[in-house]
């Protein structure tokens, strides 16, 4: 992610959930709040409700790629915790991928490119 860094510490979660607006589809959550830096930092959360931690593991990096081709789309500034739901487990990409991009409209966090030919 070249855009983009990681949330880490629980403290940093903890905040995005108290301060963030949050967003819900069927198979994910996002929180999201302004850092005030030029960067985006991103947070995955997937817990046992989701599954062993194979499909865990496995849903994060369906969430992590999704973000990760569409970063440069996304507006800076800003730090977003998305959760898996336990519906994300038997999700393919196309379906993690649609659910991240929906949450990003509702929030307005996509750019606007506008194209004259």
């Amino acid at each position: 992610m070249r855009f983009s860094e990681s949330l880490k510490k629980n403290a940093q979660f903890q905040l995005v959930y108290k301060s963030g607006k949050s967003y819900a589809n069927k198979y994910l959550i996002m929180y999201v709040k302004e850092n005030g830096t030029d960067r985006n930092r991103i947070g995955i959360s997937v817990s046992k409700k989701v599954g062993n931690s194979v499909v865990r593991h496995r849903v994060t990096r369906l969430v992590r790629e999704s973000y990760r081709l569409h970063e440069n789309i996304f507006n800076s500034g800003l730090d977003m915790v998305i959760v898996a739901r336990p519906a994300a487990a038997q999700a393919g990409y196309c379906e993690v991928e649609s659910a991240l991009l929906h949450l990003a409209r509702l929030h307005k966090l996509i750019k606007v490119y506008i194209y004259f030919d």
